[in-house]
């Protein structure tokens, strides 16, 4: 039997949620070009959520705002936490309005393989580990990617960016004996190097998500 030409099925994506607490929109480019720097190639063409539940009832130019994420190579693909004015001037430029629900339990994940590294991993070097945990016996230097489906463990020092539970795995953790990374990312939540500095975070540590948010935590000597 010919398949329809149209299937619609369900199917869930990670995206990331850039939460504005301010209409100030010079303020805001100047705070996401400092963002952007950090981790460039991290966000290029990345889809991104506003979310507007900060400032309610404030009147923000979506539009300009929206020109302004394209020129700096990000997909606006929808806004949540919107008043009525907001959610009619992202209809009218063609942006979901997405309502920010409790996500139901995800199913016990299946048994997953486990991807073996033992080397340095080069700035411009990527590893990723499909469907499985990473474990690497070695650093990851500054400009260098370790992305998996699953956890990530390092045995040497983190520099570059780690990017766990990349299918969306909340129950992904990251894993280094030295915290000094660029960018650390669960399921899509991510922290850049200042929030890592802001959490005290050079020591062995574990980071992983509660809730929503990243929260680190320091392994014992």
């Amino acid at each position: 039997m010919q398949k329809p030409v149209l299937e619609l099925k369900g199917s869930s994506f990670t995206l990331s949620v850039l939460h504005v607490n301010s209409t100030d929109l010079p303020l805001l480019l100047q705070e996401l070009d400092k963002k952007l720097a950090q981790a460039p190639q991290f966000f290029i063409h990345a889809p991104l959520v506003l979310n507007f539940s900060a400032i309610n009832g404030e009147a923000i130019d979506l539009a300009k705002l929206q020109q302004a994420m394209a020129e700096r190579q990000l997909v606006l693909v929808g806004v949540s936490g919107a008043d009525a004015q907001q959610q009619q001037q992202a209809e009218s430029l063609g942006i979901a309005h997405l309502k920010m629900g409790k996500q139901n339990p995800l199913p016990p994940p299946a048994p997953r393989v486990c991807k073996i590294v033992k080397q340095n991993i080069r700035s411009g070097q990527q590893i990723y580990a499909k469907g499985g945990d990473l474990v690497i016996f070695g650093a990851v230097s500054n400009g260098a990617e370790v992305i998996a489906d699953g956890s990530i463990h390092i045995y040497g020092t983190l520099r570059g960016k780690a990017m766990a539970g990349a299918s969306g795995d909340n129950n992904a953790v990251i894993i280094a004996k030295t915290l000094d990374a660029e960018l650390v990312s669960i399921a899509g939540q991510y922290w850049l190097a200042e929030n890592l500095q802001q959490h005290g975070a050079k020591s062995s540590g574990c980071i992983r998500l509660n809730g929503e948010s990243l929260i680190v935590e320091t392994l014992p000597d």
